[in-house]
């Protein structure tokens, strides 16, 4: 039986037999040609068209030379002679799943016509795509056949899922781990607000929805979020180029590869570019195509390790005429290269290559491998898969290894080793995890123009995805930003609110878009864009910028203050003129006008106000807890003596004028014994009052958090309200019961009257106490102890200089009407 092979294949770009075959598939050309078919003729062959990809080619090339170093190794497969496949895909998902099919079914039948359907080298494995949708597409099929696949470049976080993809593995990180890394790149640098660019791809879509969804778990807010492909028409291009030179955000996260963001940027340069901080993901980033764009200076993005593999550039650049005359796509880009044409063709205007030409001569994106990274993806792919053979057909016996190629095997025993494989590769560590992928490593690089003004990618840093939480990601280097500029440009769409606001999300916009309000009175906020103030704790108060919290000042009427100073100097000055009047009356004791206003009183009386302008002085300063019984106390009783005794003297006006009647026999009854027992049981009256106050509910110290917000008031609380309105109320009966009477003996017919002075006196007395009520309950603060104050030394001064001013006056400076005969002559 015979085998035949329905259609045409499509013939590999290298190939080599082997005992056992790898396949791979690369993206060699830029694009497929495409025909418009008419259905009535055969369709023509899968070709591709456009210039070659110089690093595609490095791809294939990586293969054949760990192929050929693994060949000639006496450790790993010795004595099997391993062969390969590679396919150009033309960038093309249908290409890629046709080459699939071949891959799968063996082109034994092609190369050898007359042969039966056994295969020289069955497939054990392939390694590509270079995307990551052809790479879906392709999983899709061998997956089915058990046919393990090992990309290099196809990094969708999509392909770990173990579900749809069981026998697809990569070398290259999932996207996951480097979205995550830009989202804490952007982070870092404090932007939240940016704009996202991708490929609409698998690569694209799925590594912008999880960068998005990392980056929101960051905080940070995305502008605009566009998806773009090479061959989209030119005005979609134009439209999202527009989107980004229109936007406000200054940084651009593009998650594209090298192809997609080439066509932007062309669209970009068209006018004068926006001036735009770019993060890139490792598909474009260590393009070296894309540097020459000279406005993405200080681009910052995210590189795969960089990894020499020994003896892989001497490889890359010795080729001779001979060898690439074997492989049209090597004679193509010799061709290209050094325009020049291997083979005489009368279509062409090149010259015949003579054979001198050196690719080391040259200067192209081919021979510039200084800055590849992905090759060693595809080296270690390679490796990977050959441990994967040499675990299923070697054995290691006394330190020996013996492998059998004639062994029978199947790319499942292949796929099973695989997920087994562990092994070091020039001091780097391969293995898979459970969803096939690696441990995640990236470099992260920095677009800087050297001294020859070329841009140059420099690492700067890194990212492990292997070390604990929060130690990941480092930063070793200075970075250069968009235009050279040294300082982090800045991106949001709101500036931070500084300590003492808060943050107030703006209507209808993401939450990095708000307005800042200051704290309201009492609250402060000490963080940076802060989302609500605290208020302080109630004995403190925030400062001016509402950032902090001090202790409230503490206010009280304080000795060393002007209002204080004032009010005890009339304390003391009330005190002296209160003495200096006793030393004047007991001087002139004797003389008629003071031993007819009855001299024992009269001295009483002096003696308590005295008493009374002193006990101001116990208002004044840090109340305590005695300070507070005493003042309030002192007052109530010195002022209940002082009313007592000038309600003896009143008293004593109208009973002696009753005296003076014929038959009256009334003093008898308000002699000396009496008026002393008048005092002292009006007097003792207060006492208990005061007594019963203090016992029950006495006056106490607080601290005064209600009046003032921002400070406190240091006062004595009056225990019981009771108490003191019982004393101020008692006081009160005494001075208008005194009032009434001396209103009533104001007219007695006496040259000198001391009722009306009396009444003069008590007039002063009420109007001041009555007037000191609301002013009290008024008052704030320190200011109502102030207001006490001033009511004491008022109503005392208003006794004393009514009283005892006219006395004096005339003991002083009238001696002649101190006389009995002036005070008994009646006008």
């Amino acid at each position: 039986m015979k085998c035949t092979l329905q259609g045409t294949p499509r013939l590999p770009a290298f190939s080599v037999d082997g005992d056992f075959v790898i396949g791979g598939v690369f993206s060699i050309h830029y694009k497929q040609h495409t025909v418009i078919n008419n259905y009535t003729t055969k369709p023509e062959p899968l070709r591709c068209t456009g210039s070659l990809l110089s690093h595609q080619l490095h791809y294939s090339r990586t293969i054949i030379y760990a192929l050929e170093e693994i060949n000639n190794s006496t450790d790993l497969l010795p004595g099997i002679k391993l062969g390969y496949q590679i396919y150009d895909s033309c960038a093309s998902v249908p290409v890629a799943i046709l080459e699939s099919f071949q891959l799968s079914n063996g082109l034994d039948p092609v190369f050898y016509k007359d042969s039966n359907c056994s295969q020289s080298g069955a497939m054990m494995a392939v390694v590509g795509e270079s995307g990551s949708t052809p790479s879906i597409s392709m999983s899709r099929i061998l997956s089915s056949l058990l046919i393990p696949q090992v990309s290099h470049a196809a990094s969708c976080a999509c392909l770990s899922d173990k579900q749809q993809f069981p026998t697809f593995f990569r070398t290259i990180p999932s996207d996951q781990f480097q979205a995550d890394m830009l989202a804490k790149l952007v982070k870092h640098f404090g932007w939240t607000w940016i704009g996202a660019v991708r490929s609409d791809s698998d690569y694209g879509n799925n590594g912008m929805a999880t960068f998005l969804a990392a980056a929101q778990r960051e905080g940070i807010c995305v502008e605009y979020s566009e998806a773009f492909y090479r061959s989209d028409s030119l005005g979609k291009i134009q439209r999202i180029a527009d989107v980004i030179r229109r936007s406000t955000a200054t940084v651009v996260v593009a998650f594209t590869d090298s192809g997609d963001m080439r066509v932007l940027l062309e669209e970009l340069a068209r006018e004068p570019p926006p001036l735009r901080q770019w993060i890139g993901s490792e598909g474009w980033v260590n393009d070296p195509h894309l540097m020459s764009f000279s406005f993405c200076e200080g681009t910052i993005g995210v590189a795969l390790q960089h990894f020499v593999v020994p003896g892989l550039k001497d490889f890359l650049l010795d080729l001779s005429p001979n060898e690439v005359a074997d492989s049209s796509v090597l004679t193509e880009f010799w061709e290209d290269a050094f325009n020049c044409t291997l083979t005489k063709r009368l279509d062409s205007e090149r010259r015949v290559c003579d054979g001198t030409e050196d690719l080391k001569t040259l200067k192209n994106p081919y021979t510039d491998i200084s800055r590849l990274r992905m090759p060693n993806l595809v080296y270690k792919a390679v490796y990977a898969i050959a441990h994967a053979i040499h675990n299923a057909v070697c054995e290691e016996t006394n330190l020996t290894t013996q492998c059998d190629k004639n062994i029978q095997i199947e790319s499942k025993q292949v796929l099973s080793e695989l997920k087994k494989v562990k092994f070091s590769l020039n001091g780097y560590t391969v293995s898979f995890d459970a969803n096939g992928d690696p441990v995640a490593f990236y470099e992260l690089v920095n677009w800087q123009k050297s001294e020859s003004e070329v841009i140059e990618v420099v690492t700067v840093g890194y990212y492990d995805a292997s070390l604990p939480q929060g130690q990941e990601f480092q930063i070793n280097k200075n970075l250069t930003w968009m235009e050279g500029e040294t300082q982090v440009p800045v991106s949001v769409c709101t500036k931070s609110c500084p300590p003492g606001t808060r943050k107030v999300l703006q209507k209808g916009k993401p939450i990095c878009c708000y307005d800042c309000i200051p704290c309201p009175e009492g609250e402060i906020s000490n963080a940076t864009d802060s989302p609500d103030c605290f208020p302080c704790l109630r004995e403190f108060w925030p400062n001016a910028e509402r950032n902090d919290c001090f202790p409230k000042p503490v206010e009280f009427l304080s000795f060393d203050e002007v209002l204080a100073i004032i009010l005890a100097a009339f304390s003391v000055i009330g005190a002296c003129l209160a003495i200096v009047t006793a030393v004047i009356f007991f001087h002139h004791r004797t003389t008629p006008i003071v031993r007819a206003n009855n001299s024992e009183l009269s001295f009483l009386l002096l003696f308590s106000l005295t008493l009374c302008f002193l006990c101001s002085l116990t208002f004044i300063g840090a109340p305590s807890e005695w300070s507070c019984m005493l003042r309030h106390t002192a007052f109530g009783i010195t002022f209940v003596l002082c009313i007592s005794c000038v309600l003896g003297k009143t008293i004593v006006v109208l009973m002696a004028f009753k005296a003076t009647l014929p038959g009256s026999n009334v003093m008898k009854w308000f002699g000396p014994p009496q008026q002393r027992m008048t005092v002292v049981s009006l007097t003792v009256i207060q006492i208990l009052i005061c007594t019963v106050w203090l016992v029950l509910s006495p006056p106490f110290p607080i601290k005064n958090l209600t009046t003032y917000k921002e400070k406190i008031i240091l006062e004595c609380a009056l225990g019981s309200a009771v108490g003191f309105w019982a004393v101020l109320g008692y006081i009160g009966l005494l001075a208008g019961f005194c009032f009434v009477l001396a209103v009533l003996a104001r007219k007695l017919p006496d040259n000198f009257n001391e009722a009306k002075l009396i009444t003069f006196s008590m007039l002063i007395f009420c109007a001041v106490w009555l007037t000191f009520i609301p002013a009290y309950v008024s008052s704030p603060g320190k200011f109502t102890v102030a207001v006490e104050i001033f009511a004491i030394l008022a109503s005392s001064f208003g006794l004393i200089l009514c009283i005892f001013a006219p006395k004096c006056f005339i003991i002083l400076f009238q001696p002649e009407k101190n006389t009995k005969k002036f005070l008994m002559n009646k006008n």
